[in-house]
C-alpha cells in the first residue's frame, strides 16, 4: 500500500542508543513527534530536546523548515536550541581555558543555524563575546574561536552592524595592526572589519582612519592566501566607502607602492589556484581603478578652454606640421585657420571645429586623453595611420577621430566604466594588472586594429558602423579569453581577422539552430555513405557526357579540341580529335579507346609529365591548376593520357570521376560543397517533424525492465 504523500520515512538517531526507523506525518505538530520519539527511548521531557539535520550545519528542525525533510533523510536527537544556548554560554564565564574554548567550538558549529542564533542573542551572548574579544586575555585559539563566532552569528542580520562600539571596533583594528599573532586571527579580525565598513559609513571612516593602507600591503605580502583575501576584501572595502577624491588619492598611493606589480606577479600568477573570493575583490580593485575614468567620460570639451584647445593643436601638429616648424608661417589669419580646418578634417573630426565632435558624452574628453596618449606614446603608429588614410580615396579612408572617439565608447561598454559594482561578478582581466595606464594602452592596440579591419573589409564611409561593429566583437571575444598580458591581447586580437569572425558566427548559428548537437552529428554520419554513392553516380555520369579539352603545346595554346567520354558501361574511356565550331561528337564515333581496366594511377598538377616538360611561365601556372592526367599500360611500356581541364569545376568533376571508376576517394573541394549541402538539405527533410522540439544532447536513458513478462503471450499454446 502506498503510503500518503505527507508521511516521509526517516530516521532518528541519538548517542548510545539504537536508531528509530520512523514514518514522519507532516501534518502532525512537531511537538507530537518530538514526545513520539522521547517515548520510544524513554525520556521524560520531551520539551528539552530538539531534532536536527545529521548532516551539514547541523540545523534545528521547526515548523518552518520541516518541508526540507525527505525520504531517507536522517535526523539526530539533541538538546533543545535554548536549553543548548544557556548552557554554551555559562561555558563562556568558565574560569578555565579549557572550559572556554569548548563552549567556542561547540557555538562556532551551531551558530550558522538561525534558531540557534536567535536564542543565543536573545541572552546578550554577543556581548559575552564582544567581552572575550575586547579584554584579549588569549591571542591565540580562544580569540579566534571568539571572532568566529561572533561573525558568524552577524552574518544573520539579527543585530545591525552599527550598533557596535567605537571601543570594540577599536580593539579589532589593534588585532590587525598587531606583529606576532596567531595565523588564524588576524584573517577573522580583517574580514570582521570589512563587514564593518560595508555596513556602516561612521565607523568606516573610524577603520579608515586607524588601518594604514601600509598595514594592509604588509598582509598582502604574506605568502598565506586567507590571510591576502581578508586584507583584500577590507582594501576594497575602504575604497567602496570613500569619496571620488579620497579613492583617487588611495588608488594613486597603492599604484606608486607597487600593488599593482605584486598583484601581478604574487597574486595572478601564484602557484595556488586563485580563489572565487581573491577573484571578485580583484574584479572590485579592477572597476574602481576604471571608474576614475567616469569624469572625464562626462565631461564635454570646453570649447573656451585654453588648455583643451592646445590639446587639440597638439594632436594635429603632430600628424601634420613636421618638427620645429610652425603652420602657416607667414600666411593670414584667415588662411591660417583654413589650413587648420582642412587638416582637422583630414584627422578625421566630422566638423571644421574638433569641439563640436567631442560635445558628445560620453566619451567627452576621455575620447581627446585617448587620442593624445596615442600620438605620444606611439608617434610613428599615430602618423602611419592619419598618413595612410589621407592618402586614400575619400570614401575609403578610415576617419580616425571618428573612430577613436567611437572606440573610445565602446570600450568603456566591455570593460563597464562607471557601472556600479557588482556584489558577485569576478569577472577580472588579468592583462589591467599587467600594464600601467591600461585603459590608453588597451586603446593604442584597438585603433590599430580599427584600421586594419577597415582594411580587410574594404571598407568605405557608408560602412563605418558595420566595421564598429566587427571591431566591437574582435575586442570583446579576446577579452573574454583573459589574456594574461597586453601582448597576448595583441597578438590575440589580431590573429582574429574579419574572415576568422565571419567563420565564427556561422559555426556559432549553425549551433544555435541545433546542426552541431550531438544526435544531428550522428545523423549526418549516418547519412554519409549514401550521399557520397549519390555524388559518386553524378560524378559518373558527367564523364559519360564528356567534355571538350583543348589541346596546349610547349610553346603556345593551339586552337585544336579533343573530346573524351566514359562508355554507358563504365568500361572504356573513348577519345579523339574534334573540330573547332562542331558540337560533342557521338561516343562510337571516337577512334581511340582506353580501357578502364589498364589505368594505374591518376596524376594531377606537378606530377603530370606535360607539366613537367614545360617552363615556369604564368600560363604554364594556370596550366598546372588544370592539369591531370592518367597513366596505363601500353604493352610493356607506361603510357600517359594528359588532360587540361577548361575550368575548376570540371577539374573537379573529371578527377573525382576518374578517382571513383579507381576506387580511389573524391577528395575534391567540389565533392566537399556538394556533399555539405546535401547534408543541410537531408537533415532539413528529416527533421522536419520535429520542428520547434528541442533536441537533447544526450539520448535519453533506457527504462529498467518490468518486474515480470505476465503480459506477453505465447501464441504457440492452443486453447483445448
Amino acid at each position: 500500500m502506498v503510503p500518503p504523500r505527507n508521511v516521509v520515512k526517516i530516521a532518528v538517531q541519538m548517542r548510545d542508543a539504537i536508531p528509530q526507523l520512523i514514518q514522519l506525518d507532516q501534518a502532525k505538530p512537531l511537538a507530537a513527534v518530538l514526545k513520539e520519539v522521547c517515548d520510544a527511548w524513554s525520556l521524560p521531557h520531551s520539551e528539552r530536546y530538539a531534532l536536527q539535520f545529521a548532516d551539514g550545519h547541523r540545523r534545528y528542525i521547526t515548523e518552518n523548515n520541516r518541508t526540507e525533510i525527505k525520504n531517507g533523510s536522517i535526523l539526530c536527537l539533541s538538546t533543545a536550541p535554548d536549553l543548548e544556548a544557556e548552557r554554551l554560554l555559562r561555558g563562556l564565564q568558565s574560569e578555565s581555558c579549557e572550559g572556554r574554548r569548548e563552549a567556542l567550538q561547540h557555538l562556532v558549529l551551531l551558530a550558522p543555524d538561525m534558531t540557534f542564533t536567535r536564542e543565543v542573542i536573545s541572552r546578550d551572548g554577543l556581548q559575552r563575546l564582544g567581552s572575550i574579544i575586547e579584554d584579549g586575555d588569549d591571542l591565540g585559539e580562544v580569540l579566534a574561536l571568539a571572532l568566529r563566532a561572533f561573525l558568524e552569528l552577524m552574518e544573520h542580520g539579527v543585530v545591525s552592524w552599527e550598533t557596535l562600539s567605537i571601543p570594540f571596533v577599536r580593539k579589532v583594528v589593534c588585532y590587525v595592526n598587531m606583529n606576532l599573532m596567531d595565523a588564524s586571527v588576524q584573517p577573522l579580525a580583517l574580514g570582521l572589519l570589512e563587514s564593518v565598513t560595508l555596513s556602516s559609513p561612521a565607523l568606516g571612516q573610524l577603520v579608515k582612519s586607524e588601518v594604514p593602507l601600509d598595514r594592509l600591503l604588509v598582509h598582502l605580502q604574506v605568502m598565506n592566501q586567507q590571510l591576502q583575501t581578508k586584507a583584500m576584501a577590507l582594501l576594497t572595502a575602504l575604497l567602496q566607502g570613500a569619496s571620488a577624491a579620497e579613492r583617487k588619492h588611495m588608488l594613486d598611493y597603492l599604484w606608486q607602492r607597487n600593488l599593482r606589480q605584486f598583484i601581478y606577479k604574487n597574486i595572478i600568477h601564484s602557484a595556488a589556484p586563485l580563489g572565487d573570493e581573491m577573484a571578485h575583490h580583484l574584479y572590485v580593485l579592477q572597476a574602481l581603478t576604471l571608474g576614475l575614468l567616469e569624469p572625464r567620460m562626462r565631461t564635454p570639451l570646453d570649447p573656451y578652454s585654453q588648455e583643451q584647445r592646445e590639446q587639440l593643436q597638439a594632436l594635429r601638429q603632430a600628424a601634420f606640421e613636421p618638427e620645429g616648424e610652425s603652420l602657416g608661417t607667414g600666411l593670414s589669419a584667415d588662411r591660417r585657420r583654413s589650413l587648420c580646418a582642412r587638416e582637422f578634417r583630414k584627422l578625421g573630426f566630422s566638423n571644421s571645429n574638433p569641439a563640436q565632435d567631442l560635445e558628445r558624452v560620453p566619451p567627452g574628453l576621455l575620447a581627446l586623453d585617448n587620442m593624445l596618449y596615442f600620438s605620444r606614446h606611439a608617434p610613428s603608429a599615430y602618423s602611419r595611420f592619419v598618413l595612410e588614410n589621407s592618402s586614400r580615396e575619400d570614401k575609403h579612408e578610415c576617419p580616425f577621430a571618428r573612430s577613436s572617439i567611437q572606440l573610445t565608447v565602446l570600450l568603456c561598454e566591455l570593460l563597464h566604466v562607471g557601472e556600479p559594482c557588482s556584489e558577485t561578478a569576478q569577472d577580472f582581466s588579468p592583462m589591467f594588472f599587467g600594464q600601467d595606464q591600461s585603459f590608453h594602452e588597451l586603446f593604442c592596440v584597438s585603433i590599430q586594429l580599427l584600421n586594419k579591419t577597415w582594411k580587410e573589409m574594404r571598407a568605405t564611409q557608408e560602412d563605418f558602423d558595420k566595421v564598429t561593429q566587427v571591431v566591437r566583437e574582435q575586442l570583446a571575444r579576446t577579452l573574454a579569453l583573459k589574456p594574461s598580458s597586453l601582448e597576448l591581447f595583441r597578438t590575440k586580437v589580431n590573429a582574429l581577422t574579419y574572415g576568422e569572425v565571419l567563420r565564427l558566427r556561422q559555426t556559432e548559428r549553425l549551433h544555435q539552430e541545433g546542426t552541431l548537437a550531438p544526435p544531428i552529428l550522428e545523423l549526418r554520419e549516418k547519412l554519409k555513405p549514401e550521399l557520397m554513392g549519390l555524388i559518386r553516380q553524378q560524378r559518373l555520369l558527367r564523364l559519360c557526357e564528356g567534355t571538350l579539352f583543348r589541346k596546349i603545346s610547349s610553346r603556345r595554346r593551339q586552337d585544336k579540341l579533343w573530346f573524351c567520354c566514359l562508355s554507358p558501361n563504365h568500361k572504356v574511356l573513348q577519345y579523339g580529335d574534334v573540330e573547332e565550331g562542331v558540337g560533342p561528337p557521338a561516343p562510337e564515333s571516337l577512334p581511340e579507346q582506353l580501357p578502364v581496366a589498364d589505368i594505374r594511377a591518376l596524376l594531377t598538377g606537378k606530377d603530370c609529365p606535360h607539366v613537367r616538360e614545360k617552363g615556369s611561365g604564368k600560363q604554364n601556372k594556370d596550366v598546372c591548376e588544370l592539369a591531370f592526367s592518367v597513366s596505363y599500360d601500353h604493352g610493356e611500356e607506361e603510357a600517359y593520357l594528359n588532360f587540361v581541364a577548361p575550368s575548376k569545376r570540371e577539374f573537379h568533376l573529371w578527377t573525382d570521376g576518374l578517382s571513383a571508376l579507381l576506387g580511389s576517394p573524391m577528395g575534391s573541394e567540389q565533392t566537399r560543397l556538394d556533399l555539405e549541402q546535401l547534408l543541410t538539405m537531408e537533415t532539413k527533410l528529416r527533421l522536419l517533424e520535429l520542428e520547434n522540439v528541442p533536441i537533447p544532447e544526450q539520448p535519453p536513458p533506457v527504462p529498467p525492465p518490468p518486474t515480470n513478462f505476465n503480459f506477453c503471450y505465447d501464441c504457440s499454446i492452443t486453447e483445448p
